[in-house]
């Protein structure tokens, strides 16, 4: 299979293409390399006129048969990975190395969801009466996944809508739709006709597929703002939504944190994918008594730290994504600069293409624009505290609440404050770490709905309470 070229939409079993395209951006360069349809109303029609159609079929299709084809999506992602990461880094930037990492889990997502099963729930009535309540899908899902991790935040969706037995239609980001393409393109062997549909387009694209009547849920991840666009125009025909969307995460380093053995791990945690993740630490509480020895680690490892075109050799961390991200968190550091803060910068970065510098911001006011919103790229502020009930009230003093992390040697203690912070997920002594068994939700404007684990599939299914006589 050419992973290079032809790039087409999967609708009804059928590759095709559009009359109009988009262009597709090498963040690395800032020039276009590909171009990927841009579909049209008639094709997003068709798209949810073949997964309808496709529904009772698959609906019906036994769930031991749904679990095996998911275990063949995962062999067939598995045996295209090397291509699949190539192209990877082309379109989003990142380096080979976090490229592949990221087509093994969505590989491991597959897996994972191929041995999962809904539960049913039996209840004795009395007088002779039993009911037994089954979780049914709901019809044709409308997917919508974002450009910071487009194989993995696509198959969180594909995994167990098609397991919950739904039909679906996903959309990657305009900026990150390559890979997903050639992905529907492969699976297109297994899954019968109309069943996975993969299509493409610019910003306009996802509202039409909000507004669509025909679908029955949308499963979106992005930002808070376009969440907000979503749930109102989902509202209109009540349609299911799962939103997972922004975050501005703490993470608290206690006074008896080992600052030699946690910096680099903390440094990951908040840079890796040059920090274009919802759940990477964003806001950096560090206790007084550490505050020095832990800033000075901090820069120590940022200059260190390689930042380049992603297929080089030795590259640590890529480019931000696209233009108009990189301008957001170039516009943030120059507000940073302009207000007096003290900028910490790691090492030089080339002047072509999307780059920014890995900028620590050295223990800037709670108020500031670099603390109060979501950067998304690598930017972090490093602030100092002294006692913990202010420490977690400012940490919780966000309106997100995807996640966080306590650093500490006591592990007792670290929970005790982990289990204040108003967060969906928290780490102790690690980060970034999810799982496709355990359930993943926001609190507050971080999101609405589960993804992963059992909850997360039953999102995809709604309950059928049957009453009838024991026999």
């Amino acid at each position: 299979m050419d992973f290079d070229s032809a790039y087409r939409m999967t609708i009804n079993g059928t590759l095709v293409d559009s009359e109009a395209h988009i262009d597709v951006v090498n963040p690395a360069t800032g020039a276009a390399f590909a171009k990927a349809p841009n579909c049209s109303v008639e094709q997003l029609d068709r798209a949810v006129a073949a997964a309808k159609a496709a529904f009772p079929g698959w609906r019906a299709t036994p769930i031991a048969e749904r679990q095996r084809l998911l275990a063949a999506a995962a062999d067939l992602l598995e045996a295209n990975a090397a291509d699949i990461g190539r192209l990877f880094t082309r379109e989003q930037g990142r380096p080979v190395e976090g490229a592949m990492a990221e087509v093994g889990i969505g590989v491991a997502w597959l897996r994972a969801h191929s041995v999962m099963q809904p539960p049913v729930h039996r209840v004795d009535g009395g007088d002779g009466q039993m009911i037994e309540t089954q979780y049914v899908p709901l019809g044709v899902v409308g997917a919508i996944s974002p450009w910071n991790f487009p194989v993995n935040l696509s198959i969180w969706k594909i995994a167990p809508a098609l397991l919950a037995g739904n039909t679906i239609v996903l959309k990657p980001s305009p900026f990150t739709p390559l890979c997903m393409l050639k992905i529907g393109e492969l699976l297109n062997s297994l899954f019968p006709a109309g069943v996975l549909n993969v299509i493409t387009g610019d910003d306009g694209l996802g509202p039409l597929m909000t507004a669509h009547p025909g679908f029955a849920k949308i499963s979106f991840t992005g930002s808070t703002a376009t969440g907000k666009r979503v749930m109102e125009a989902a509202s209109k025909d009540l349609k299911r939504v799962t939103l997972e969307l922004g975050g501005n995460d703490a993470a608290i380093v206690l006074p008896d944190a080992n600052v030699d053995e946690v910096a680099a791990r903390i440094f990951y945690g908040a840079f890796f994918n040059s920090a274009q993740i919802c759940i990477a630490t964003k806001r950096l509480y560090i206790h007084e008594d550490i505050y020095d020895r832990m800033r000075d680690k901090l820069v120590e490892i940022a200059r260190a730290t390689k930042v380049g075109d992603g297929s080089e050799q030795g590259t640590d961390l890529g480019p931000i994504q696209n233009r108009r991200q990189f301008e957001r968190v170039t516009e943030l550091i120059e507000n940073a600069r302009a207000s007096g803060l003290v900028l910490l910068e790691g090492s030089a970065v080339p002047e072509q293409g999307y780059f920014v510098p890995i900028t620590l911001v050295d223990n800037p006011p709670e108020d500031s624009r670099v603390v109060r919103e979501e950067a998304f790229g690598p930017v972090l502020p490093l602030l100092k505290f002294g006692d913990i009930d202010d420490v977690v009230a400012r940490a919780n003093d966000s309106e997100y609440g995807l996640a966080g992390a306590v650093w500490s040697s006591d592990i007792e203690q670290a929970k005790a404050v982990a289990r204040r912070l108003e967060t969906g997920t928290v780490w102790i002594n690690s980060n970034l770490m999810l799982r496709p068994d355990v359930p993943f939700a926001g609190h507050k404007q971080s999101g609405l709905g589960v993804e992963n684990g059992i909850e997360g599939l039953l999102e995809y299914m709604v309950p059928q309470a049957v009453y009838f006589p024991a026999a």
